[in-house]
């Protein structure tokens, strides 16, 4: 990695986008033009984290990263000192011998201690979201050390920049390495590494010149490399450390130091890099008067562009800052999923590594199913390292796809399909065909012929499949509703594909044939059960069982009939508790959205933060993940704007304390760009600017008669449909504004009137 692919990184928060084949509107990188002079730095001010108390865990202090260099930032324990985190998402073993949970696991690399002169007696820390930079003093019986610090946008660089007063002049900064070994061999976890597995040798501290070297070598060959140096200018002592690997070659000491010594001053450094955060942060603007859930939602916003850049590894359970864990490799049996639902309604396809990892590594994709159906199908594992493999496989080391009807291993085999249901997410959120035609199509097809080989038809005339596992209930059950869901939504996604493409596909007969014929989805007076024989009897925080209800919306609300299992299913599943985790919460929340249930998404995020989420806004189970605070921010977008189906459904599910809501360019399917204002519990006004030119169905609470008309005041064509839907005739390019005949809406788009004071995330 050389200065994090600058040409996607420092190009902007549009850079990204274009190198995807994306096409942004003009409208997203105008000067607020929509926003009024929206005072910005004040704005997510209010919802900056605060410590007034030393944070002890990395659950608790402030974090810094660029998705691929991370930072979290607490008290050293035991010690009269402050500690820096350093770990980075390409850092990884390579040995694939020992499974993606051992031999190809993401490896720590070390921790910096900030260690003043006096004892530390107070602090005042804040973590500013708008320049994304903490900043605040550490107060020592000797004096104080004022503290910034970044991890630069587009390099792989950690800056901190101290400024001590007289008596703490003697402050040192201290590297402490970290064993390059598997967290997963913690004997806290339980989790025995497979026989022969040693830890990878110490690291070496080297010196060169006036800077210093942590050189990790691996067993598998290459390295990964922390190089770090101080630099003072005035009164100020700056920390410059950076992080570099390579594999199998060892250049990673070189990229290191050269980071290191080019570093400008930390003002000099900080012009790129708020230059980047504040074209990204204008990318969308959302507002509701509950200000707790509101900074929340602006909190994961930086959350996941600290922790997701498209060129970046797709993200870990813990993103870029790997801590003691279980889990030190990419889940793909949700946690993935839901750490990228946020970038398509936020207007931040920049950040989509899904896309471009599936892409890139698709070929990895077909050895990993079994050889007898690698010729023309295709898999992900449950655990993968950055490259999508899984490695040799055992029931600690790894979990691969399995077999259908098989025991051994566990057949979980619908990960893949599942996750190119995110890429079909952000094909709809763009239109981009290229992503449909050169990574959803032609890997969606493979992943649909691997159930293909293993449905039959009973004797009821229905295709069945064989026993499955489906996420994380612990028992295998054929017509499995996980897969049964997956294979749904697949075949009638190819189909549509092909229609757009144009493709004469040979399979399509056969996928025509799957959607009239398959097994319906096995269900009890408890709702959807787990499979055929297997119902949902045990409480379970997972809710793979309800794809088809959600995300998949195969299953939905508007249709009459569906509302009972729906209901029944839902209060089912999150009334067994016991096992219940955080995502339960944001799952039963984006359901509830589209029951129309306001009021009840609110209660389940509520829930969600009483009960699990962590002061700095991060999630714990066994160790750190960090799907579910992300899935919040998704189950918000929920509540405000839905877009399945070719409609888009603007306040749908809105509680009614949240009387009041702005939106500024909230991206849905159709590749639209949306505008709104929620005022008294009505919709005032809305505005959508289409990019590719799809059709354009709103679902509105904007009753009688109404005027729409483009930006020069100009009337354009619409009708109102049967069901009370409004349809504008809208090209790509073209916009249209809606609001109720005779009204004369204030289209400016600002904060919302708040309900009241929220305590900020932090600890203050």
């Amino acid at each position: 990695m050389t200065d994090i692919r600058r040409r996607t990184v420092l190009g902007g928060a549009l850079a990204g986008v274009a190198a995807a084949g994306f096409a942004p509107s003009a409208s997203a990188v105008e000067n607020d033009f929509a926003l009024g002079g929206l005072d910005w730095p004040g704005f997510l001010a209010s919802a900056d984290l605060i410590w007034r108390k030393m944070p002890k865990t990395w659950y608790e202090g402030p974090f810094l990263g660029n998705g691929f260099l991370g930072s979290g930032i607490y008290a050293e324990p035991g010690k009269n000192a402050v500690r820096f985190n350093v770990q980075h998402s390409e850092v990884q073993d390579h040995r694939p011998e020992f499974g993606s949970l051992f031999g190809l696991a993401r490896l720590p690399i070390g921790h910096f201690t900030l260690e003043p002169v006096g004892a530390i007696t107070g602090i005042d820390w804040r973590m500013d979201l708008w320049n994304a930079e903490l900043r605040g003093t550490i107060t020592t019986a000797a004096g104080s050390l004022s503290v910034r610090a970044i991890v630069h946008t587009g390099q792989s660089l950690l800056a901190v920049e101290i400024e001590p007063t007289e008596g703490e002049r003697a402050f040192a900064w201290v590297f402490h390495p970290a064993e390059a070994v598997s967290p997963r061999t913690d004997p806290k976890f339980g989790k025995p590494p497979p026989a022969g597995y040693v830890a990878n040798p110490p690291a070496t501290l080297e010196t060169s010149g006036d800077s210093r070297l942590s050189v990790q070598g691996l067993l598998a060959g290459g390295e990964h490399v922390t190089a770090w140096r101080e630099v003072a200018r005035g009164s100020k002592r700056t920390l410059y450390t950076s992080v570099a690997w390579s594999h199998p070659k060892r250049t990673a000491a070189r990229e290191a130091l050269k980071t290191i010594r080019r570093a400008e001053s930390f003002d000099v450094l900080a012009i790129d890099h708020r230059r980047w955060w504040h074209d990204y942060y204008r990318r969308s603007f959302l507002s509701i008067p509950d200000t707790r859930i509101q900074s929340f939602y602006w909190i994961q916003l930086y959350k996941v562009a600290a922790a997701a850049r498209r060129e970046a590894p797709v993200m870990a359970t813990c993103g870029p800052w790997l801590e003691p864990t279980p889990w030190p490799a990419t889940w793909w049996n949700l946690n993935v999923q839901l750490e990228y639902w946020p970038i398509h309604g936020s207007n931040h396809l920049e950040l989509d590594a899904v896309s471009r990892a599936l892409g890139e590594y698709r070929a990895n994709l077909t050895s990993q199913v079994a050889e007898p159906y690698q010729h023309d199908s295709a898999g992900i594992p449950r655990t993968t390292d950055m490259t999508l493999l899984n490695g040799a496989t055992g029931t600690n080391s790894g979990f691969p796809v399995g077999v259908p009807g098989k025991e051994t291993p566990t057949p979980e085999v619908g990960n893949l399909t599942w996750a190119l249901h995110n890429v079909w997410l952000s094909y709809r959120h763009t239109m981009d065909r290229r992503l449909l035609r050169d990574t959803l199509f032609p890997l969606l097809r493979k992943a649909i012929n691997y159930y293909l080989h293993f449905l039959t038809p009973g004797s009821d005339g229905k295709l069945h499949l064989p026993a499955t596992f489906s996420p994380e209930y612990g028992v295998n059950a054929p017509d499995c509703n996980y897969d049964l869901a997956l294979i749904r939504w697949g075949c009638k996604t190819l189909l549509e594909s092909a229609a757009e493409l144009r493709i004469d596909d040979p399979l399509a007969r056969r996928w025509r044939e799957v959607l009239a014929t398959l097994v319906p989805y096995p269900v009890d007076a408890n709702g959807y059960m787990i499979g055929a024989g297997v119902p949902f009897a045990k409480s379970h925080r997972h809710y793979s069982h309800l794809l088809q209800i959600y995300p998949l919306y195969e299953i939905t609300w508007e249709r009459p009939e569906h509302r009972h299992v729906i209901e029944t299913s839902l209060d089912h599943w999150v009334g067994f508790e016991g096992a219940l985790q955080g995502y339960t919460f944001t799952g039963a929340a984006s359901m509830s959205a589209q029951m129309l249930r306001g009021e009840k998404a609110e209660f389940y995020l509520g829930e969600l933060q009483r009960r699990y989420i962590q002061p700095n806004t991060m999630y714990r189970e066994s160790g750190p993940v960090i799907e579910t605070p992300l899935s919040a921010a998704q189950s918000m977008h929920d509540m405000l704007v839905q877009s399945w189906g070719g409609v888009i459904r603007l306040f749908p599910a809105v509680p009614a304390q949240w009387a009041d809501a702005a939106l500024r360019d909230f991206r849905t399917q159709g590749a639209f760009l949306l505008s709104a204002s929620r005022q008294g519990g009505r919709t005032r006004w809305v505005k959508v600017i289409s990019e590719a030119g799809a059709p354009c169905v709103l679902r509105t609470d904007l009753e009688g008669d109404l005027t729409v008309r483009d930006r020069w005041g100009r009337p354009k064509r619409w009708r109102r449909l049967p069901n009370g839907d409004v349809r504008i005739d809208l090209r790509r390019g073209e916009e249209a504004v809606v609001h109720r005949a005779g009204d004369r809406p204030d289209l400016e788009i600002r904060p919302v009137p708040a309900n009241g004071d929220a305590t900020p995330w932090g600890m203050p």
